[in-house]
């Protein structure tokens, strides 16, 4: 892959510079909100009050800045701001046994999508609440937890990070599981073993959704379901909880390997002509560390690579690869992450940067097409993760740039949480 000389890109970021001027709101508005936030309401109920309902309010505000789509010839910077999540959750617990987690989001479409500008007309009616998570969970005792409904899958580390306290502005655009997203619907069974330096999970979930198979949309491959299983070692301070934190702000001292495996039998056809089936298959192995240094600062680094594969498929008669929801960006693929941070010991500023490398069996009608993400940024805690400011600048850069130029973008966030 070529790379960029020096000259393009000081055009492109003196380009997408002209848009910056708006991310200095989200700064200013910081400081009044610092005292504003709060831990969410509760509710006690039942005789001896065991029952507890919380209520939280969860909010992630963006400016976009994109140095391309827009314009006659789709080469014009791309402004956009909105709510990249906007979430209301209701928390429940009868006594120490049973619980319950509801939690939606209002979905709003927007312009802007991973890798170019999405074309459509805007329609409100793209907007829409989802009910995103909704558990019923029971505690056995520490080793055995059991989790019933919709939640996050146990692949990759990376997914199962909490979106309002990553290390980077987002999660990888790249890991996603396929037809499911981040969200599947089954049971998981999980807990900590050996004073909780390791834990496992197990999944059985519905994986491909019965209604994109037989009689509904053409496909009538049969529907399977799905198995995960990961398992993790805590070599320092333990990681006890179902998620993790993509940073824990120099309050813990972690290193953690963990290693996860995927499959559903007969998810996609071979090729266009459905000549037989081929099961998927996934496996990740990620690494993460943060350790405080008093006087110093907080380092962070973390890392994985992940493996999405569809078994043997065969070329239709235009050489393109059988199947495209198998295909492009949350089809078959292999990559990494590498991303670090740096926390100042005394100012509540922290520096990251970022980088992927992914190859994808077919991406924008080219096989094997590879692209590389990078990003820096930084977080300011107004109060801690409650109350947040991020500014990220990241590009994409793609190995066949006949079929997709690179893209530059800015994003500056602010989160809330109440």
């Amino acid at each position: 892959m070529n790379p960029k000389t020096n000259g393009e890109i000081g055009m492109k970021i003196r380009k997408i510079g002209k848009y910056c001027a708006p991310f200095l709101a989200l700064a200013m508005l910081a400081s009044p909100l610092a005292n504003e936030a709060q831990a969410g309401p509760s509710i006690e109920f039942g005789d001896d009050g065991q029952g507890i309902l919380k209520i939280d309010y969860k909010a992630q505000f963006q400016v976009v800045s994109r140095d391309t789509g827009s314009g006659e010839t789709g080469d014009d910077a791309t402004n956009t701001m909105g709510f990249r999540r906007n979430r209301l959750a209701f928390i429940g617990a009868w006594g120490d046994m049973y619980g319950i987690y509801v939690q939606t989001d209002y979905f709003e479409n927007t312009a802007i999508s991973t890798l170019g500008q999405n074309t459509t007309s805007y329609d409100p009616s793209d907007d829409y609440f989802s009910l995103i998570d909704a558990q019923i969970r029971i505690k056995f005792n520490d080793m055995a937890h059991l989790r019933v409904g919709k939640f996050k899958a146990n692949l990759t580390r990376e997914n199962l990070e909490d979106c309002y306290q990553p290390l980077t502005l987002d999660r990888s655009k790249f890991l996603a599981e396929p037809f499911v997203i981040s969200r599947d619907i089954g049971m998981s069974l999980w807990g900590n073993l050996v004073d909780n330096k390791v834990q496992y999970k197990i999944d059985l979930l519905e994986g491909k959704p019965a209604k994109q198979v037989s009689g509904n949309t053409g496909d009538t491959l049969g529907s399977n379901f799905r198995y995960s299983g990961r398992v993790h070692v805590s070599l320092l301070e333990p990681e006890s909880g179902y998620g993790y934190r993509g940073t824990y702000l120099g309050t813990k001292k972690v290193l953690t390997i963990g290693a996860a495996m995927q499959h559903e039998d007969d998810l996609v056809y071979k090729n266009d002509n459905k000549d037989g089936a081929e099961s998927y298959n996934a496996y990740t192995v990620d690494l993460f560390t943060e350790i405080p240094v008093p006087a110093v600062g907080t380092f962070t680094l973390s890392a994985a690579y992940a493996d999405f594969d569809f078994g043997d498929r065969g070329l239709n008669s235009d050489n393109t690869l059988g199947n495209d929801a198998a295909s492009n960006k949350g089809g078959e693929r292999d990559g990494y992450y590498v991303k670090a941070g740096y926390m100042l010991p005394t100012l509540p500023l922290q520096i990251f940067g970022r980088m992927e490398t992914w190859t994808f069996a077919e991406l924008n009608g080219i096989m094997d097409h590879e692209l590389n993400w990078m990003g820096v940024g930084a977080n300011y805690y107004v109060r801690n993760q409650d109350v947040k400011v991020t500014l990220e600048y990241s590009t994409v850069q793609f190995d066949d740039r006949d079929t997709a130029d690179d893209i530059s973008t800015i994003v500056a966030q602010l989160q809330f949480m109440y």
